[in-house]
């Protein structure tokens, strides 16, 4: 049973979309760009080159299956940290679901106050807002908890926007709740090997790489 700390509720941020990318709207009414849209600018190279050569048909359809796959594992971990699964639920996954979820399950079991999970946040300092997965305790100190799918196993230098993203969230969640967030954990389920992935790091390592990126954005956007 996880135990959940009250007094930090997530606020409810209003969404739009502003030439295709999203913002969420803060208390004040500014407008402030997603973590994913900003960290975005990493992989948009990358991804054209990977569409151009799939052919877009084709990459709108694993992209697709990836993004349900995905959904479909974040609502199993919500509900696990939230001690609502039930075993009739698990007894209705699909083969692929279960072995995803039983390949981090004992990652996510050593978590220990819950913080925050799936709550909206944001920074002035940064000018960024998003939803992070998860604030918890994790092997004795407050750390950012983001949970990943993947086809194939990754490697450091392939999750430097994971390690962004979870960064920006550690900062949010200093600034709203006085509470410094001493590092940063990825738990990544991989489908093809059926072994689960976890890499821990110090948001400080990132914070200055996010900052630049968060000033691309700004150059390119004006927002």
């Amino acid at each position: 049973m996880f135990n959940h700390l009250k007094g930090y509720h997530p606020i409810k941020l209003p969404v739009k979309q502003i030439n295709g990318n999203r913002y969420y709207t803060t208390p004040e009414g500014k407008s402030y760009p997603s973590v994913t849209t900003v960290t975005g600018l990493m992989n948009r190279v990358w991804l054209k080159k990977w569409k151009d050569a799939v052919g877009e048909e084709k990459a709108n359809k694993i992209s697709g299956k990836a993004m349900a796959r995905g959904s479909r594992y974040h609502k199993l971990q919500e509900e696990f940290i939230n001690n609502e699964l039930t075993e009739e639920r698990i007894n209705a996954l699909t083969p692929l679901d279960l072995m995803m979820f039983n390949q981090t399950k004992e990652l996510t079991s050593r978590m220990g106050d819950v913080y925050m999970l799936e709550g909206s946040m944001y920074s002035n300092e940064l000018e960024m807002a998003g939803r992070v997965d998860c604030v918890a305790e994790f092997a004795g100190k407050v750390s950012v908890i983001d949970f990943k799918t993947s086809t194939k196993r990754k490697t450091p230098s392939q999750i430097k926007g994971y390690y962004m993203q979870e960064t920006a969230y550690a900062k949010m969640f200093e600034e709203m709740y006085s509470i410094p967030i001493e590092r940063i954990v990825t738990i990544i389920a991989v489908e093809e090997t059926g072994k689960s992935q976890m890499f821990v790091d110090h948001p400080e390592h990132w914070l200055t790489p996010l900052m630049n990126l968060r000033g691309q954005y700004r150059a390119e956007y004006g927002l």
